[in-house]
């Protein structure tokens, strides 16, 4: 395991804005519009509750608001572009009004992303890395929106099915490495590109540990790390808890040791004890840091 790479203080350029990254490792609160998501059963499915999630999550700390409208849990379906804008625009529309977190649509589709971005929306989190929609890229050039590029082997329906790597760190780390340069030569600014290794997303057990140990060597890429664990299932078979609700001290434990190697920003669905954990995690790598 390599060294952790330390946080660098640098600015994301958003459509109507910016998001500040340095030492304190941001959250990014999910935000489900679905009915069928694997955290949370569809409790906010509707417009009204969405709304009140996100503002609730806001409220506790998140600086990025996440919101999907289609679930991407092992073996989901795919779902409409129009069925996904009708569920997550006047979400996006109202939070947007609403608070001041950087809203993110998490869509793999050009046409749910250029709307999203129209609605509110500073950030494109494509679980695809542009490999769902080839006008994507073109997409996030466009709006200049904040672009998160994530690993994923194979698609949700069939990704948990034996998958297989010969070295994970490395095909990982490449995969986003070219993935990203797909994004540049589109036209999307560096400092816009985020990369996340897609933990849960077409791995095993031990995939996703050996990833999150070696979260520096991602962090090595040049492009600020987002990572995200939150209650999933890894976490459900070391710690017993097989309901996904249940997983928050498995997650606050994962994300804190991901902050420490190097992952700039989480995207948890516990917003508020995150927020007190990260703060003393970050306090501490700070200064090993400044004396290191």
């Amino acid at each position: 395991m390599t060294r952790p790479v330390p946080k660098q203080t640098r600015t994301i350029p958003l459509p109507t804005g910016s998001l500040e990254l340095g030492p304190r490792t941001l959250i990014m609160g999910v935000v489900n519009v679905t009915p069928d998501s694997f955290s949370d059963g569809g409790r906010f499915y509707e417009e009204a509750q969405a709304v009140e999630q996100g503002l609730a999550l806001a409220e506790a700390g998140a600086d990025i608001l996440d919101v999907g409208g289609e679930s991407t849990r092992p073996g989901s379906e795919a779902t409409p572009a129009a069925e996904e804008m009708d569920r997550v625009l006047p979400v996006i529309e109202a939070l947007s009004r609403h608070c001041s977190a950087v809203i993110s649509v998490d869509t793999y589709k050009a046409e749910v992303a250029q709307a999203a971005v129209e609605a509110g929306a500073g950030i494109i989190n494509d679980v695809t890395a542009l490999s769902g929609d080839p006008d994507m890229a073109r997409v996030a050039a466009r709006t200049k929106a904040g672009l998160v590029l994530m690993h994923m082997k194979g698609e949700p329906r069939t990704m948990q099915a034996n998958p297989t790597y010969q070295d994970v760190v490395a095909e990982v780390r490449d995969f986003l490495a070219q993935r990203a340069e797909r994004a540049l030569e589109a036209g999307v600014a560096p400092e816009a590109v985020v990369v996340d290794p897609g933990i849960g997303f077409g791995k095993t057990l031990e995939h996703n540990l050996t990833l999150i140990r070696n979260l520096p060597a991602l962090a090595e890429l040049g492009y600020p790390v987002l990572l995200g664990a939150s209650r999933k299932t890894f976490i459900g078979t070391l710690t017993g808890r097989q309901v996904p609700g249940e997983r928050l001290w498995g997650s606050v434990g994962v994300h804190i040791l991901g902050a420490a190697l190097g992952a700039d920003i989480v995207r948890v669905h516990d917003v508020a004890p995150l927020r007190e954990a990260l703060a003393v995690c970050d306090a501490v790598m700070a200064r090993e840091t400044r004396h290191g």
